[in-house]
């Protein structure tokens, strides 16, 4: 049986299956950069609620399967990923920012 979710007017069941590519699917994600991305991914979705069932982040793209809450629309989830995370990695990675002299390490989409 499913294991349902509870706030204080709502039982709910939302399984997200999300995946995101790199800009113009360059493999930055390895090594130190991965794992980062990882970490940092994780900490977005514990600030928000969100529970990840399964995740991989491969060198160009990442895959995960999240259950998220009934108020969340997956289209904000993937902004708030997509868009913190991005930040994030290129403050720490000076390397991300000579690729990326934009402001988008995620493929549109």
């Amino acid at each position: 049986m499913a294991e349902y979710r509870h706030s204080g007017h709502a039982i709910w069941d939302i399984k997200d299956h999300l995946v995101w590519i790199t800009k113009y699917r360059y493999k930055i994600l390895r090594g130190d950069v991965a794992e980062r991305a990882r970490e940092l991914i994780r900490q977005i979705c514990h600030t928000r609620e969100i529970v990840i069932i399964r995740g991989a982040v491969s060198r160009d793209h990442i895959h995960i399967l999240i259950s998220a809450p009934s108020h969340l629309a997956p289209s904000k989830i993937v902004q708030y990923i997509k868009g913190r995370s991005f930040r994030r990695l290129q403050e720490e990675f000076p390397q991300l920012r000579k690729r990326y002299w934009g402001q988008h390490l995620w493929a549109r989409g």
